[in-house]
């Protein structure tokens, strides 16, 4: 059975064109996984610019509920500097998922 993974990383940015650069990243990573015969889940395409319509709180829990439901997650270059990214890398390690690095634009299997 294919796995189905989550990619993870910053959506916001100091401006829109950063924000929107974060969302084309995940886009290209969601894009290369799929390449790869992984069923991808990609939280910035599915919110895409979406920004005020409710509070970023539920952003997150909606985004924290979907990742239960996945194999694995993918945290994209940078993924530090969100606050977001590391509660979804908490939940998926707490959960037992298994947790890809994006790393120099090769995919790599992060082991503890």
């Amino acid at each position: 059975m294919k796995e189905v993974i989550f990619i993870s990383g910053a959506y916001r940015a100091k401006t829109i064109n950063d924000t929107f650069a974060n969302i084309m990243h995940a886009r290209n990573a969601a894009i290369r996984l799929w390449s790869m015969n992984f069923i991808v889940i990609c939280p910035h395409l599915n919110s895409f610019l979406m920004d005020g319509i409710c509070d970023d709180s539920i952003w997150l829990e909606g985004d924290l509920e979907i990742l239960k439901r996945c194999d694995a997650i993918y945290m994209l270059d940078g993924w530090e500097d969100s606050e977001g990214a590391r509660k979804e890398l908490g939940l998926a390690i707490k959960l037992g998922k298994k947790s890809y690095f994006e790393v120099d634009d090769n995919f790599g299997e992060y082991d503890d």
